[in-house]
C-alpha cells in the first residue's frame, strides 16, 4: 500500500511538473478534457434543474391522483375525430362517484376558465387564474394557507361568493395577507368575501404560480359560465387512499363511469382516465432522451480532450526515456512504471475535469441569476459523475503510453537519453 501511495505522490509531482514546465502545450491538451466535462455536466445539471422544477410545479398533487375528462394527457390508440365527440364529465357525474366510489381520500370537480381582473377600490389585478373546485381540493391537493381558511362543503354545494387569494394577490390589493381577510373585492360584476390567503410559492417554470391565483367554490362559477359553455374544460380530480392498488382502483373507476354514462359491453369508453404517475414517467423519459442527446455531443469533446490526454503523456514518456531506464536498471518492476504513467494521466485529466466543473459552478450561478426563480443545480451526484468520468479518461488515454513506458528496454532507454 505504501508503494502504491509512493507512486502516486511522485506521479502527481511529475504532473504538476509538466503543468508548470509546459504551459501552453498542457494547457491546449486539457482543454478538449474541459470543454467536455463542461459540456456534459452543464447538460445533466441543466436537466436535473428542469426535472426539479417541473417536479416542484406539480408537487402539491400526489403521483396517484387521477384526472378524469374527455382527454387523454398521453398518446392514444383513440382517434382524433372520435375524441373530439367525447361529452365533458359533469357535475352530476362528480356527485355520483362521490357517492359510489370507494376508497378515495378526496373528489373535487374543478373548472379550467378564463383569467378575470380583480378589483378592490381603486386597485386592480389583471390576469389572474381563477381555479373553480370543490372543498375537497384540500384533500387531494397540498394547499397552504398564510391566512383564513378554505371554502367548506356548505358554502361549496350553495356557491358562495367567497374567495381564496394568492400572497401576491392580497399583498397588490390589500398591502398584506393579514389586511385581506374579510374584505370584499369584486369580479365578474360580483363582490367575494376573501375567507383565506395562501402562502408565498413563488414563481414556477410554466408562468405564474399560485400567488396570483385564486380558488373559488365551483357551483358560483358555475353560475357564471353554465355547465354546457365550451370555453371551460370540466375535469373531475380522484386521490386514492393510500395503500389501494392503483391499478384496481383505476378499473373500478373506470367500470362506474361506464355504469353512470350507461355504456354498454360492446362500446368504447368516451372518456380517459388519466394518473399523474403517467405524466411523471412522461417527465423521465424526456429528461433520459435530454440526457442521452447531451451525452452524445458531449462525447466528442471528450474524444478529444482523450487524444490531447494521450499526446502529453507520449511526449512525457520520450522526454523521461532516461529517466525511466535509470529507475529499471535500479529494480524498478514494469508495473510501478505502469502506475506511475497510469497515475499521471489520470490526475492531469482530473484537473481538466475539475476545471470544466468548476465553470460549470460558475455558469449556473450567473444563469440562475438571470433566469429569476429558475434554479440552476450543481448536485454533488454530477461532481462526482464529472469526476470519475474524467479519471476514466485518464485511464483510458493514458494506458497506451503507460504500457509503452513499462516495455522499455533498461540499455536502450538510458543510451536514447543520452
Amino acid at each position: 500500500m505504501i508503494v502504491y501511495l509512493r507512486v502516486l505522490k511522485e506521479s502527481f509531482n511529475f504532473a504538476t511538473s509538466a503543468l508548470r514546465n509546459n504551459k501552453l502545450r498542457t494547457f491546449l491538451s486539457l482543454l478538449g478534457v474541459t470543454i467536455g466535462i463542461f459540456s456534459i455536466i452543464a447538460v445533466l445539471a441543466a436537466v436535473d434543474s428542469l426535472k426539479k422544477e417541473i417536479e416542484g410545479s406539480i408537487s402539491s398533487l400526489d403521483n396517484s391522483t387521477i384526472f378524469l375528462c374527455r382527454f387523454s394527457f398521453g398518446p392514444t390508440d383513440v382517434p382524433q375525430w372520435k375524441r373530439e365527440q367525447f361529452p365533458d364529465v359533469t357535475y352530476d357525474e362528480y356527485l355520483l362517484l362521490q357517492k359510489t366510489m370507494p376508497d378515495m381520500k378526496g373528489v373535487s370537480y374543478q373548472l379550467n376558465v378564463a383569467r378575470e381582473t380583480l378589483k378592490y377600490e381603486e386597485k386592480s389585478v389583471e390576469n389572474v387564474e381563477m381555479i373553480a373546485v370543490t372543498d375537497q381540493q384540500t384533500n387531494i391537493e397540498e394547499l397552504k394557507l398564510s391566512q383564513g381558511r378554505f371554502f367548506n362543503e356548505s358554502e361549496s354545494a350553495r356557491g358562495a361568493t367567497v374567495i381564496v387569494i394568492g400572497d401576491e394577490i392580497a399583498n397588490s390589493l390589500f398591502g398584506s395577507p393579514s389586511n385581506a381577510m374579510g374584505k370584499k373585492l369584486r369580479a365578474y360584476g360580483r363582490k367575494l368575501t376573501v375567507i383565506g390567503v395562501m402562502e408565498k410559492e413563488g414563481s414556477g417554470l410554466f408562468g405564474d404560480s399560485k400567488d396570483v391565483a385564486t380558488f373559488l367554490p365551483v357551483n358560483f362559477m358555475r353560475r357564471i359560465y353554465g355547465d354546457n359553455n365550451k370555453a371551460t374544460f370540466p375535469f373531475i380530480l380522484i386521490k386514492p387512499e393510500a395503500g389501494v392498488d392503483n391499478e384496481e382502483f383505476i378499473a373500478q373507476l373506470s367500470s362506474k363511469m361506464r355504469i353512470i354514462r350507461g355504456l354498454k359491453p360492446e362500446q368504447d369508453e368516451n372518456f380517459f382516465v388519466n394518473q399523474l404517475q403517467g405524466f411523471a414517467d412522461a417527465i423521465d423519459n424526456m429528461t433520459g432522451t435530454l440526457n442521452a442527446i447531451g451525452g452524445v455531443i458531449s462525447f466528442f469533446s471528450l474524444l478529444v480532450g482523450g487524444f490531447g490526454i494521450a499526446n502529453i503523456m507520449f511526449v512525457s514518456v520520450k522526454e523521461r526515456t532516461n529517466l525511466i531506464g535509470i529507475q529499471k536498471s535500479l529494480g524498478a518492476k514494469n508495473k510501478f512504471i505502469l502506475l506511475q504513467f497510469l497515475f499521471e494521466a489520470m490526475i492531469l485529466a482530473v484537473i481538466g475535469g475539475l476545471i470544466g466543473i468548476v465553470f460549470v459552478f460558475f455558469a449556473s450561478l450567473i444563469a440562475s441569476a438571470f433566469t429569476g426563480d429558475f434554479e440552476f443545480v450543481l448536485s454533488p451526484v454530477n461532481v462526482l459523475i464529472g469526476t470519475i468520468i474524467s479519471a476514466g479518461i485518464g485511464l483510458v488515454s493514458g494506458i497506451v503510453p503507460a504500457i509503452s513506458a513499462s516495455r522499455l528496454n533498461p540499455v536502450e532507454a538510458i543510451r536514447t537519453g543520452m
